[in-house]
């Protein structure tokens, strides 16, 4: 295989999803708490700062990874969760953390 073949692969594009030094936290707190407000979710990954954690939250959000529901209230309350998408990323990365731990 060459690396422009490398370059469209599934395994390059799903890896480039998850990769980021915050990304691994937020999936591991969206899976286990399953909706998240912001500022829970915030206060949950240590030393991530506000405007850092809402822009890997949109990339997220962008590829289809996590979802993102408003409820009208004041002050508004933005929860998110995983996507049906996200979803099906708990398997590998229970296998990747079996993996880890090995």
């Amino acid at each position: 295989m060459k690396y422009k073949d490398f370059q469209n692969c599934g395994l390059k594009r799903a890896l480039d999803m998850i990769s980021g030094k915050w990304t691994p936290p937020i999936l591991y707190f969206l899976f286990i708490n399953q909706d998240m407000r912001f500022n829970d979710l915030w206060r949950s990954i240590p030393r991530v700062s506000k405007k850092v954690l809402s822009t890997h939250l949109k990339q997220l959000e962008d590829v289809g990874l996590i979802s993102k529901r408003e409820v009208d209230s004041f002050p508004i309350e933005v929860y998110y969760s995983l996507s049906e998408k996200g979803k099906l990323l708990g398997n590998i990365l229970s296998d990747l953390d079996d993996f880890g731990s090995s």
